[in-house]
């Protein structure tokens, strides 16, 4: 047994003396390769990719023979592989190069000897495992070669990714927060607990970088999973130069310090974004402590984004990260220990996520009074002419925000929902008055919410959130509340028995009788004939005619006038009109069908088939559907399915904003795309509905014909402006105060604009909806940059 010991020592011992020559050899061929940048010869620029692959794997083969107790797959292939490389690569750089420079370095004797000595060390590995526990110089060798390696990955193979990036950086801040161990620039006592953690660390990494040459497939799964097992190393680095060495006399210390200034933020920022991602699996929005831990990590996230700039005075910048630095290792405890007690009483957790809590409160405290410089303040000024609008879709946005589980925005949703109250009940307010009575006050309301708007958009997407969150969003609540007292008081003193009408924020489906029921009807008679033939002519299957525009263009109106045209009446033995709202139900639109077919009004149960129903009375007539606002092709599938397809010259009507539809549903005959009204049209349905059949008045003309162009040819915006004229003074004063606030007086008179303009906003994608409010700040016709 004794002797057995001998023999493995002495192998051992055989192995530390290769592997010595071999780190010599090792740091000459690399400071050679270093001392050719330094080189004047076109011959070496040309030579920089190899260059770089060569010192790859040096570094390779070095951190393979290092950890090679650890029984790597496909070890011996790779290492002969690599050892390979460093032939192929060295050779061809020595012939290249000036003789001089390589008689400096030696290298005529390195080179044979280097390669010896891999040979030597990769045998030694089956001969003699290496030591599981390192030395500090052993180790420093590892974390050095690890370093490199990560770097020629981040710098050559993936030079965009994030987290290659991040992989670099805490391996190299490794490196040198051991070196100035193994330097004397840090005593022993200070690091010995975290000093295993280190040798674990650079095995995790070396297992990573050699399962991706063997096996690349879920390589940044894997990335991913590694980091958030090294960055809590770096953690404890921040711990230790915090408590123990910010007061150093050391210039390498101080220089390492300043070093984890400029990129441990990043570097803490793309752990919490994991960590994030991490409890997306382990929780639901639903999960005890979930909802605050997620805004714990926002909070830090927010300040990690901002510590570069130049508002956080520097001489605090070292102490601010320390206590970023601590509380991302709370919260990861915490997540750590949600993940492990998801299934028992989470009492404890509880305790510390209230705790954990105070802390932030206690930070967010210090920022504002300690951390930060005061921002310069700044008002917004929201021009008037869309106010309303503004207003009623930044109530919208609000309540989006709000109905959201997202995490960006649980930091702030308590703020949101006060924001969003508030601004409800001035806006009931000023619907319930005559603006122009409370026209400053007015124009503050607007200030306030597009700042609120500001700032709460900008620290959801962490753009200088911090001097918002800690600033910005206390000062703009504080408006918002002084101005809700003030519009309070004047509440008070509006008489009780006042006959008001408060503007209505829920969704309405706009249907086709409240457009047009007494409207008047211009334009359009080409577009009228051609529907009017398509219906009664033709041939006799079953034909789909559309009908697309914008929004107020008139389609409904245009085909109602068809629907209810007599020859069209005549010639159709079944009609039926249904609006589709955006939010419809299948069944109660056909029951609506039903019952618009057979003149009833009957209600049904669940268990009847009602597509059937529809099908049969349908069946062997000819009839006329009409199928108003239909939103998407799905809709349209889902509908249509009941109408028999049988050669009786039966029609469909589908009317649409979407010419997506209108394609996807097309019968025989092509769409028509409504054009928009001519000027003389639009100066006609104007005139009729300010004067009946009376004429404009000479001196109106001029004025009243600018204000029907401001319609822009929409019917429904044209009839919109017609009623806010037709029911006032007919003098060229009051036409041109209309026509110069023509916006107000439009949004402030009619639902119906709003609802139109709602229904599109909603229909608009997730990322356009911000920009669209963003844009309402802007004059009409104004340029932006």
């Amino acid at each position: 047994m004794e002797k057995q010991e001998e023999i493995e020592k002495g192998k051992a011992n055989n192995f530390e003396v290769s592997f010595s020559a071999l780190r010599k050899d090792v740091v000459n061929v690399q400071d050679f390769l270093e001392g050719l940048k330094n080189e004047e010869d076109q011959n070496v620029v040309e030579m920089a990719d190899k260059i770089e692959e060569l010192k790859f794997h040096l570094a390779f083969i070095c951190t393979y023979v290092q950890i090679s107790h650890c029984d790597l797959e496909e070890f011996d292939d790779e290492m002969s592989e690599s050892r390979q490389e460093v032939e192929n690569l060295l050779k061809p750089i020595l012939d290249d190069v000036d003789s001089n420079v390589g008689c400096k370095y030696n290298m005529d004797r390195v080179l044979p000897s280097l390669m010896d000595n891999i040979d030597e060390c990769i045998s030694s590995c089956h001969r003699s495992k290496s030591s599981a526990t390192m030395t500090d110089e052993q180790l420093d060798f590892l974390l050095l070669n690890l370093h490199r390696l990560s770097k020629y990955l981040a710098e050559q193979i993936f030079p965009l990714e994030t987290q290659h990036e991040i992989l670099q950086t805490v391996s190299g801040n490794m490196k040198d927060f051991h070196g100035l161990l193994v330097n004397g620039c840090i005593e022993h006592e200070i690091v010995q607990y975290v000093l295993p953690q280190f040798q674990l660390m650079a095995e995790r990494v070396s297992f990573f970088l050699w399962d991706y040459r063997l096996h690349s497939r879920s390589r940044l799964f894997k990335l991913a999973h590694l980091l958030m097992k090294i960055i809590p190393i770096e953690l404890e680095v921040m711990h230790i130069c915090y408590t123990n060495l910010k007061a150093s006399p050391s210039a390498e210390v101080r220089r390492f310090i300043n070093q984890l200034l400029e990129i441990s933020p990043e570097v803490l920022r793309e752990y919490l974004i994991h960590l994030q991602e991490h409890m997306k699996t382990v929780t639901t929005p639903s999960t005890s402590g979930a909802l605050n831990i997620h805004a714990m990590i926002e909070f830090l996230l927010i300040i990690l984004t901002d510590m570069p700039k130049d508002f956080i005075h520097h001489g605090k910048l070292f102490d601010l990260l320390a206590r970023v630095g601590e509380l991302t290792k709370e919260v990861s405890t915490l997540v750590h220990n949600l993940e492990e007690k998801l299934s028992e009483s989470t009492d404890e957790t509880s305790c510390a996520t209230l705790d954990l809590l105070k802390n932030i409160e206690l930070l967010m405290d210090d920022l504002k009074h300690g951390y930060l410089k005061a921002p310069d303040t700044y008002q917004c000024c929201f021009p008037m002419n869309d106010g309303p609008l503004f207003m009623h879709l930044l109530l919208i946005h609000l309540n989006v925000l709000l109905d959201s589980n997202s995490y960006s925005i649980a930091l702030i949703k308590d703020e949101i929902k006060l924001v969003k109250e508030t601004l409800e009940f001035i806006r009931s307010f000023f619907v319930k008055v005559e603006q122009g009575l409370y026209k400053d006050l007015w124009a503050r309301v607007l200030d306030a919410a597009y700042e609120a708007k500001d700032v709460i958009d900008s620290i959801i997407i962490r753009d200088n959130g911090l001097l918002h969150l800690i600033f910005s969003l206390p000062i703009t609540i504080k408006m918002i509340r002084l101005i809700k007292e003030e519009v309070s008081n004047i509440y008070e003193k509006i008489p009780k028995n006042s006959s008001l009408t408060v503007l209505n924020s829920t969704k309405m489906t706009v249907e086709n009788k409240s457009l047009t029921a007494g409207k008047i009807i211009v334009g359009f008679e080409e577009e009228t004939t051609w529907l009017i033939s398509k219906l009664t002519s033709g041939p006799k299957d079953l034909d789909v005619i559309s009908i697309t525009g914008m929004p107020g263009s008139g389609k409904t109106t245009l085909g109602y006038k068809v629907y209810n045209d007599k020859s069209v009446c005549s010639h159709f033995d079944l009609r039926a009109w249904c609006t589709v709202d955006q939010d419809y139900d299948e069944k109660e639109v056909l029951v609506k069908l039903f019952n618009e077919v057979t003149g009833s009004d009957l209600k049904f149960s669940k268990d009847i088939d009602v597509a059937d129903k529809l099908r049969k009375q349908l069946y062997g007539k000819r009839y006329l559907i009409v199928l108003d606002d239909v939103w998407d092709t799905t809709t349209w599938d889902e509908l249509t399915r009941p109408f028999p397809k049988v050669e009786k010259g039966s029609r469909i009507i589908l009317m649409t904003r979407q010419k997506e539809v209108a394609c996807h549903g097309k019968g025989i005959t092509d769409p028509l795309n409504l054009r928009l009204l001519r000027p003389e049209e639009s100066w006609e349905l104007l005139e009729k509905r300010a004067f009946g059949e009376e004429s404009c008045p000479d001196e109106l003309l001029e004025v009243g014909k600018e204000i029907a162009q401001n319609g822009k040819g929409l019917p429904l915006v044209v009839d919109l402006i017609a009623g806010v004229i037709a029911g006032r003074e007919k003098s060229k004063s009051v036409w041109l105060e209309v026509r110069n606030n023509l916006n107000s007086f439009i949004l402030n008179s009619e639902v119906v604009v709003m609802k139109v303009i709602e229904l599109s906003y909603d229909h608009l994608p997730h990322h356009m909806k911000p920009c669209f409010l963003y844009l309402a700040r802007f004059r009409k016709d104004k340029k932006s940059t």
